[in-house]
Parts: C-alpha cells; structure tokens; sequence
C-alpha cells in the first residue's frame, strides 16, 4: 500500500488497499495513521459492496444509523448507508423542485456532518457508485490549517466561544422555508460546539460550519456575523481541496476537524448516486434524530 498527497496543505490517496476482503490490522493502521496526518483520504481500488462497504467503516468505530428510515423500509441500498443521491428508491432522477431536492441544496454549504448531534462524530466515509462525466466534485478544508492562518486576534476573540449547531440552520440556507425549518428544529434540537477545538496531539482547530447559527452568549445578529466571517475566511481556494471522483471512489474525512461540500452538477441530466457510511468516536450503534413527520413521505424517496 501507497499513501499520496493530493493537496499541499492535506489530503491523500490510499493505492493498493483491496476494500473487498475484510481489513486486517496492517490496513486499518495504515488508514488510522493517513487519517491522523492528512484528515482526508481517498481510497482507490475494486468497485466495492454495500456491505463491503459497512464492514469496513464498522472496523473504525460503531456506526451513526440514519433515523429516517427503519431497517425493514424498502430502499435502494443497505440500512446503515446515508443516501447522498439524486436518485429515487427506482434509480430514476428525483425532481428539482422536490422537497427532498431543497434539503439536498444545503449539502453545497461547507459543514461538518452530524456536528448537529449529541453523538461524537468521527469519519464520513463516502463512495462512488454512479458518478457524473463532469463537475459535482467534492470540496475539503482542514479546519487545523485555517486555524494556523487566523489572525492573533481572532483566534483570542473565539478562544473560548460556542456555537449552537442545528440540521435546519443548514437547510435554511439551502432554500427550505421557514415553515419546514421549524418543524426540523422540534425533530432535531441541535448540539453545542466549542469554536476551537484541541485534538489529541495539542494542536488546535477552528470548528464551524454551515449548521452553526448562534454563539452562547452573544446577540444573534453579532453571533451569526462571527460565523459567517469565519466561514469566509475558511473558504478561500488556498484552503480547498477539491475531490474529482472516479467510480468506486471511497473518500474518507475527519468531521472533528474537516468542512466538505458539493459542488453542483447538471442534476437532470446526469445521475449521481454517493453513499455514505458515518461512523462515531465510540458507544453503541444507535441512530441519528429522525425527520418529522411532516416531510417524511416526500424525503423517502430516497430510500
């Protein structure tokens, strides 16, 4: 196995790793330690399985089930497996103007996944089944780095700060309205995050993202322009990674110290179907906050 950078500041491809046996300790040593240094990192190989795919994010931690859907609702992939596609539960184009197509909008927003959860999140790891010819890559920060880069000054203004996270915050943004925004919130409260966080090694990290929408503490007008200053600074190009898939793709990211996005592809015209195993620092498996209700039997599509 070869490890590559791919960015000069992060970012790394894995050669030679074969996802379709089960990982012994020399792969899962070789992708801690990439992971630990490069905070993301594609692994290249054979088209693998959804259950390939599981068995292989489980070795890492236990895995955040999706809350929406039950383990014995029909879909088109294996329970445990976020759909990050454009494709409905028969593999067919889902309709821009699809309630499920406005939730989808705010994935173009640089964020954190699960950062709105009370469970410790700790990879995102996301394959290509089905990739379009052009455009819809993904985009990376490593949140360690735009740190570095802060002025003295900003870094004493949110050395101790925290930011309220929140799945609707997001969504939002993407184009949701308020109506449905509220109705998320009652579903999924939302989580507290410091602003700076400390890994494991000392070094310190901004954390924000487009799930943030408030700082304890501060008026909301003050806290929200805070966020979307820092989330500026995070998102000069000098910053971004920007991932172009290949089929059979499994890209892997840190969410405790990495922003991602999508980037926008020619939606009806070309299918795009990622799916996407997230997987916590530790505890049981158990699942994500559920949707309400209200928008479940138009989000289960989907499936």
């Amino acid at each position: 196995m070869e490890v590559r950078k791919l960015h000069p500041i992060f970012a790394a491809e894995l050669i030679g790793a074969d996802l379709t046996v089960a990982p012994d300790q020399a792969l899962i040593d070789t992708v801690e330690a990439a992971m630990a240094e490069h905070l993301v990192l594609c692994i290249r190989g054979p088209v693998i399985s959804d259950e390939e795919h599981l068995r292989f994010a489980r070795a890492f931690g236990p895995l955040e089930l999706p809350g929406l859907f039950k383990p014995d609702a029909p879909r088109r992939m294996a329970y445990g497996l976020y759909d990050a596609s454009n494709l409905d539960i028969n593999g067919e184009i889902v309709d821009r103007e699809s309630l499920r197509a406005k939730f989808a909008k705010g994935n173009e927003l640089f964020h954190a996944d699960s950062s709105f959860n009370d469970m410790p999140s700790k990879w995102s790891m996301l394959r290509g089944v089905i990739v379009p010819p052009e455009r819809g890559d993904t985009q990376f920060v490593d949140l360690r780095h735009v740190y570095d880069e802060l002025p003295q000054a900003m870094k004493d203004r949110i050395e101790n700060l925290v930011a309220e996270h929140s799945y609707a915050a997001s969504r939002i943004r993407g184009g949701v309205s308020p109506e449905e925004a509220e109705r998320l919130r009652a579903a999924m409260p939302g989580a507290l995050q410091p602003l700076v966080r400390v890994g494991p090694t000392g070094r310190k990290s901004l954390f924000v993202g487009s799930h943030a929408f408030r700082i304890e503490g501060m008026p909301d007008a003050e806290g929200r322009a805070l966020i979307d200053e820092l989330l500026a600074f995070a998102s000069q190009d000098k910053f971004i990674y920007s991932h172009k898939w290949q089929l059979g793709d499994m890209v892997i990211w840190d969410n405790r110290y990495a922003l991602h996005r999508g980037t926008e592809f020619d939606y009806e015209r070309y299918k795009r179907d990622l799916r996407r195993a997230n997987v916590n620092e530790y505890g049981e498996e158990r699942a994500a906050g559920p949707l309400p209700s209200a928008i479940t039997s138009d989000a289960k599509t989907a499936a």
